[in-house]
């Protein structure tokens, strides 16, 4: 089978287009044709080495996927030939990834795609709304009636958290650039702040706070919470550096969650997925702008991303 896989980690050059085996299927597992697959940052991380993880060579680069069901193993009832399904935990712990013709996934981490959806919309949206899906329910845990700031709304996870924020039941704030105001509004924000502006400008104070873009002083956050209010962090400026007042968070019961969806348990996976499809099913979470590419060229698509040249573009390969 075609596929794009590297023998070591390393650059950019290490990405092979080439001819693999087909996987082999165990008693659990789904054969799946792969109709498409998203490029992530975490891809070019593990594909580097910088993200530390269990591999086998030759790995298959790629952890998203949407395609066909074309054999089933002798233990899965859930899945018919033919089916569309996809998956968003493939690529590590010593999985191969997706990036090829033919995906063997163990079916508890595949879901049906929706009747009527996009299956290219659909792959494109995964990984920022599930980030968005895991950091809101499970890291924070957030309640109904309480408030929300996304800062870098108007970015893939900021919008997905916008949007998954409002039907569970919480006011949304949120900082962006001032053209994308009204499309926030659209969504249902009830307040739009300019994000080149200081976060202490803002009057109002929330209950959670996520900085998507790591541009936002951890302690200018701070001071904007309320009482037992979070902070989520899914990433951080490029120095790593933090400074805060630690007497004034833990007397005002304040805290700092960090979260990758790498380290996602396997529950919180199956819950955002199912949470997803319902979104999924009624036109949700699948605005993302989108520019396709055919597997061959996996590589420019991962130096497009390391290098910023996506222009707020979801990569996706076509594999056929």
């Amino acid at each position: 089978m075609r596929a794009a896989y590297i023998e070591q980690t390393g650059s950019i050059n290490q990405i092979i287009i080439g001819e693999l085996p087909r996987p082999k299927l165990t008693d659990s597992e789904v054969l799946v044709k792969a109709i498409a697959v998203s490029v992530n940052f975490v891809d070019t991380f593990v594909r580097a080495g910088g993200f530390k993880t269990k591999l086998t060579f030759p790995f298959v680069i790629g952890r998203d996927a949407v395609g066909t069901v074309v054999k089933v193993g002798t233990k899965v009832d859930n899945f018919k030939i033919g089916e569309l399904v996809w998956t968003n935990s493939m690529g590590y712990d010593g999985r191969q990834g997706t990036t090829s013709e033919f995906v063997a996934v163990p079916k508890e981490r595949l879901f049906a795609v929706p009747d009527g959806v996009d299956p290219v919309k659909l792959v494109a949206s995964i990984h920022s709304s599930a980030t968005a899906a895991i950091l809101l329910c499970d890291i924070l845990q957030v309640e109904p009636d309480h408030s929300l700031l996304v800062e870098g709304a108007a970015g893939h996870v900021g919008s997905k958290l916008v949007s998954l924020a409002k039907p569970l039941g919480l006011d949304v704030a949120t900082t962006s650039n001032k053209r994308d105001f009204a499309k926030l509004t659209k969504q249902g924000v009830d307040s739009t702040y300019d994000y080149h502006q200081p976060i202490s400008n803002i009057v109002e104070t929330f209950d959670y706070i996520v900085d998507t873009s790591g541009k936002v002083d951890l302690q200018a956050n701070l001071d904007k919470l309320k009482l037992r209010g979070q902070v989520g962090l899914i990433t951080a400026p490029s120095t790593n550096k933090f400074t805060f007042d630690a007497r004034q968070m833990y007397t005002s019961t304040k805290s700092i969650k960090g979260f990758v969806i790498s380290h996602a348990t396997l529950t919180q996976l199956q819950n955002a997925g199912h949470l997803l499809n319902k979104s999924f099913a009624t036109g949700e979470l699948l605005d993302d702008e989108i520019l396709q590419l055919p597997m061959e060229q996996a590589a420019k698509a991962q130096k497009m991303l390391v290098e910023g040249q996506t222009k707020n573009q979801k990569i996706i390969l076509k594999m056929s």
